[in-house]
């Protein structure tokens, strides 16, 4: 340590080491949205899943067989994980069309990759990083395509080891061509293809093009009963360097995935459920909330602001759909009553029953503006 003098004042120096930036916790790097499968708002089991299951990953499919998804708690260890997502095989296809498919995927927002500058000379790399376990060993391939679906950029992985936790990592060059949304539509899907029929392998692995989602000689994951697949600690980044998965917390996973879907149940309780519960939305009383035909209705603000406006679900206590629960004077409350007024917008959400002589009604709600 020296001494340097400022004026009359000395002042103790040392040498200060400044980290580097890839050493340091960067916050909202990570473009993946519940990457580490923590929110399941929908609910935790979903047997032959075709839309969306765990909050921002969803299913699409085209074949014979069957699968169920879980929020699962077998994770790697000493990652700091709590869930995974598993796939498991309940009806066999063992021997795929050429037209037929199954795959997972996330689509992120445009406005969270406009800094990419696809479609532009300006393209940034990425590089997606997460890991994944399988009985069913061999080549998988992940998928990178724009929202006209006329870019693709597919990338084998393989799963070596059976039943074991392996971390893969994939860099993809920015595309410097195509139309890639930077508005609250679709900016790009990271698709992951666990079965695909020879229609779709037209692509070349790790190269943008035309075509297709995958390159030729991945497995087909259905093909038995046996098969799990196990996918946790997602992560998309900007650059060709992977960083330690930024573990978000629960909360602040939960907020972002409300803007593309909320519901108005407890979080451990699934839409449609019959549940009375002081938490539904609203009572209103005669005299309140009364346009001048008479016909009354409550809206609330939606907890997080939507991307667009949603599509709304209402559910009376007993959890029929697109019914609300009525009370009269006396506080008896009747299900199954119709709606003749809907309120939506992507900050409000509110509804009024087909029955203007009530003393009051009430609704739970799932408001959902997915991708």
């Amino acid at each position: 340590m020296a001494l340097s003098t400022i004026g009359t004042n000395q002042i103790a120096s040392e040498a200060v080491t400044v980290p580097k930036v890839a050493d340091q916790v960067l916050s909202s790097r990570n473009l993946i949205i519940n990457g580490a499968m923590q929110v399941a708002q929908r609910g935790t089991s979903f047997a032959d899943l075709n839309g969306y299951g765990l909050d921002r990953f969803g299913v699409g499919s085209s074949d014979d067989g069957a699968i169920t998804v879980t929020q699962d708690t077998t994770v790697p260890s000493g990652e700091g994980f709590k869930n995974s997502m598993k796939f498991d095989v309940t009806t066999a296809d063992t021997s795929l069309g050429a037209a037929q498919f199954y795959q997972f995927f996330q689509k992120i927002e445009g406005q969270n990759v406009a800094h990419l500058m696809y479609g532009t000379s300006n393209a940034k790399t990425i590089t997606l990083s997460f890991w994944c376990r399988s009985n069913k060993t061999g080549t998988y391939v992940t998928t990178f395509m724009n929202n006209a679906a006329d870019r693709f950029n597919p990338n084998n992985f393989t799963i070596s080891s059976a039943n074991t936790w392996e971390k893969k990592t994939i860099t993809v060059t920015g595309d410097q061509s195509g139309t890639w949304l930077t508005t609250n539509g679709i900016g790009m899907y990271v698709i992951w293809n666990l079965a695909l029929g020879s229609d779709f392998d037209d692509g070349t692995n790790g190269t943008w093009g035309a075509s297709d989602y995958g390159s030729g000689g991945n497995v087909n994951f259905l093909d038995s009963t046996d098969n799990e697949f196990y996918i946790t600690g997602v992560q998309m980044e900007v650059g060709d360097t992977v960083t330690p998965f930024e573990h978000r917390s629960f909360s602040d996973e939960l907020q972002r995935c409300m803007r593309y879907y909320e519901k108005s149940y407890p979080y451990s309780v699934a839409p449609g459920t019959a549940i009375s519960y002081p938490g539904n939305l609203g009572i209103t009383v005669r005299g309140m909330d009364e346009e001048t035909s008479g016909q009354r209705y409550i809206t609330n603000t939606m907890r997080v602001e939507k991307r667009a406006d949603p599509a709304n679900t209402f559910y009376d206590d007993a959890g029929n759909a697109g019914k609300v629960t009525t009370f009269n004077n006396a506080g008896t409350g009747t299900n199954n009553v119709g709606i003749a007024l809907v309120v939506t917008q992507p900050s409000m959400i509110g509804c009024g029953p087909n029955n203007s002589a009530i003393w009051g009604f009430g609704f739970f709600y799932e408001s959902d503006a997915e991708l």
